[in-house]
């Protein structure tokens, strides 16, 4: 279970003997909720807020497990057990506001909704990052960034917030970036292979263009396949894959990058991943800058 752990996707514990381990650093996650899973109460509640927009109320649940799942690879502090699942920043802190329907779906309304929430709320609780795991079909093809999901995202950006967007799994057709995920402000999150293992299939990975622009998405790729991380029931743990699992990893990275410089403003961030990302080879329709590098990233 242990060998797609994050912290072995990494050199990661060089980054935390210097004591950089996301504390300070809020990240929001729109999903399909969390669980209240033992790791994200080490070494304290991490938890800062939970809302539910698709039953409304604030009991904390996840009925898919999805969400706990991105959740605990953003942030759980599982090394203070067993090392099993211990998320890129264990000890950031997280907002959590469920929009996706049992079955993963979504509606855009209640996007939005989430969205709206934290325009309003950001300042409050500190947050930094948003995380998007979830894309949805690009309807307008002739003029995608007249977007709704496009804008509102963009609007999370122009306040200041880093928001990391999952490129979809509808590759390896060129085009097949989900919305909000073409937007060319936000930092578009697509699959590499995990470790060494050259026959792990990532052509789902969604690939670029932006049908209509110039725009060339994914901007990064970070590991997929087999992640381990928290679950939805028992404090127990669990291997997922796609784009969903990639954009949490980048998001941790960057909120280890932010709790050790928090003065960098998201357009700092951007270029930072830009400047350190691996080039795998591959056309930047398929890969952006290349593979994430936290070492290199927190430099």
């Amino acid at each position: 279970m242990e060998k797609n752990n994050v912290g072995n996707l990494f050199p990661l514990r060089k980054i935390y003997s210097r004591g950089i381990t996301g504390k300070g650093i809020t990240a929001a996650v729109l999903d399909t909720g969390i669980y209240p899973h033992r790791d994200f109460y080490l070494p304290e509640k991490r938890i800062l807020y939970f809302e539910d927009f698709v039953k409304k109320g604030n009991r904390m649940y996840d009925d898919n497990g999805h969400g706990t799942h991105v959740c605990g690879i953003i942030a759980s502090g599982g090394s203070y057990y067993d090392k099993t699942a211990m998320g890129m920043a264990p000890e950031a802190s997280l907002v959590v506001l469920k929009v996706l329907e049992k079955d993963g779906s979504g509606r855009v309304g209640t996007m939005l909704r989430g969205i709206e929430w934290i325009l309003e709320h950001y300042q409050e609780y500190g947050i930094r990052i948003v995380n998007i795991s979830v894309g949805m079909p690009v309807k307008n093809t002739e003029n995608p960034e007249e977007d709704i999901l496009v804008k509102k995202v963009e609007d999370l950006w122009n306040h200041g917030m880093v928001v990391v967007v999952a490129a979809g799994n509808g590759g390896p057709e060129p085009c097949s970036v989900t919305s909000p995920g073409i937007s060319r402000k936000v930092i578009t999150v697509g699959a590499a292979y995990t470790g060494n293992d050259r026959r792990e299939d990532i052509s789902y990975s969604g690939r670029g263009p932006v049908p209509g622009t110039c725009v060339c998405k994914p901007d990064i790729l970070a590991p997929a396949g087999n992640i381990v991380s928290c679950d939805n029931h028992g404090n127990c743990y669990k291997k997922r894959s796609g784009t969903s699992m990639a954009t949490p990893i980048v998001t941790g990275a960057i909120a280890l990058l932010l709790s050790d410089q928090p003065w960098l403003s998201n357009r700092d961030v951007k270029i930072r991943l830009m400047e350190s990302a691996i080039d795998c080879g591959k056309p930047k329709s398929v890969q952006g800058w290349g593979l994430l590098n936290p070492e290199g990233l927190i430099r």
